[in-house]
């Protein structure tokens, strides 16, 4: 029975084969397994004026002459000539083995390492990588596989399960990458949007001081917290009420919102008016879905009802609007004052003599479109010093005398 050679060239002598020469071929095998075991290998990639193309890297059986025959290889091109184009490094099929490779070549081009045909995982040096990477061959048959195993610094390191790491320091972690608990359980997951700009930094603090979660990049960036569907966003209680405090621009004085203390029992919801803000309005529960301690109250903004609005006093003709109060002064001249045209149940106008001349120039208070004391008529005031105020009731009766 002939020798044969293993895949990466080791001669394997059958019995009776190689009479008197089985010293000589078994010093060939050492020889070459010690070079597979750490043999070292400058491979150039070019020669002058060459662009892209690819150099083959081949196993010589039982010889020490294939280039893929040894642990270490350096990528490298024929001095002083830099590569001109991307390059193709391939390795033989059928080979199951490992190799630590440096890119020393010159020139901003691609190096790719590849099976020498089929369709397998493939490794690539970027234009700018000129570092090492640890390469690993499936020797899977007609479509050796190449895969990059990260070498320290120079690649990323996946770690699975339970790890503990003392005095070592993460950096730029690949966006996907999933941070795990000390369950195992996914904690976060990196993500990014298009080109991004802007990120968030995660600092701690000193004693006294809470850790925080700010936003770094451009000029003014937002902090945006989001739930997903319908979950919300909580600021959680620990052995007192929630709370949250907005600082001055100095971060030297602030206010705080609170929850109601856990003896309370309430867990009630308040929804923000639907309308525009409006200036001399207040907040108030406009209505209530639900009830108790879970009801969820709309609020809205309203106006302040129960006081009177007294204006400048006015000499000429004018429209009041409901909680006014007016002083009339009618020493020049009578006048009219106009109430208003759409009254709800329960406005008032309230009016009253100035200078005390309504007896010489009378004042009218003319109805608009609504009746007085029930009539479809004006009212003529002819009282010295007369005051009074009218209430609207209905369309049947309109304003009426509440006090004079």
């Amino acid at each position: 029975m002939a020798s044969t050679f293993t895949d990466l060239g080791l001669e394997l002598m059958a019995t009776g084969e190689n009479a008197g020469t089985w010293g000589t071929k078994t010093n060939a095998n050492l020889s070459l397994a010690e070079q597979l075991l750490g043999g070292f290998k400058i491979q150039t990639l070019n020669t002058a004026g060459t662009g892209a193309n690819t150099t083959a890297l081949a196993i010589a059986d039982g010889a020490l002459t294939g280039a893929a025959q040894n642990r270490v290889i350096i990528l490298g091109a024929v001095s002083p000539q830099a590569i001109t184009g991307a390059k193709i490094v391939t390795f033989p099929l059928l080979t199951e083995t490992f190799y630590f490779i440096k890119n020393s070549t010159s020139g901003a081009h691609t190096v790719q390492l590849k099976a020498a045909s089929g369709s397998g995982a493939t490794v690539t040096f970027s234009a700018t990588d000129k570092g090492y990477k640890i390469v690993y061959l499936d020797g899977v048959a007609t479509n050796t596989g190449v895969i990059d195993v990260p070498l320290g610094a120079a690649g990323d390191v996946t770690l699975t399960g339970v790890q503990t790491l003392t005095n070592k320091t993460l950096t730029a972690p690949k966006i996907g990458t999933s941070i795990l608990d000390t369950s195992g359980n996914e904690l976060a997951l990196l993500t990014a949007t298009g080109s991004a700009v802007n990120e968030f930094t995660i600092a701690n603090a000193a004693s006294g001081n809470g850790p925080r979660l700010s936003t770094t990049g451009e000029t003014n960036v937002d902090l945006d917290l989001l739930a997903k569907g319908t979950g919300l966003v909580t600021v959680r209680g620990n052995n007192n009420p929630g709370s949250i405090r907005l600082n001055c621009e100095s971060n030297s004085h602030g206010i705080k919102l609170t929850s109601p203390a856990h003896s309370a029992n309430q867990s009630y919801e308040l929804k923000f008016p639907t309308g525009n803000v409006t200036a001399d309005r207040f907040l108030k529960v406009d209505s209530v879905s639900g009830s108790g301690t879970t009801g969820v109250g709309q609020l809205s903004f309203s106006e302040v009802s129960g006081g009177t609005a007294w204006q400048a006093v006015k000499t000429a003709n004018y429209t009041a609007v409901a909680g006014q109060g007016i002083f009339a002064n009618t020493t020049s001249a009578a006048f009219t004052i106009t109430l208003p045209s759409s009254p709800s149940i329960g406005d008032e106008v309230s009016i009253v003599d100035y200078a005390g001349t309504f007896d010489s120039n009378n004042l009218t208070v003319a109805r608009n479109s609504q009746k007085i004391q029930g009539a479809a008529a004006d009212l003529t005031v002819a009282t010295e010093r007369a005051g009074f105020t009218l209430a609207f009731t209905d369309g049947t009766q309109g304003w009426l005398l509440k006090n004079n």
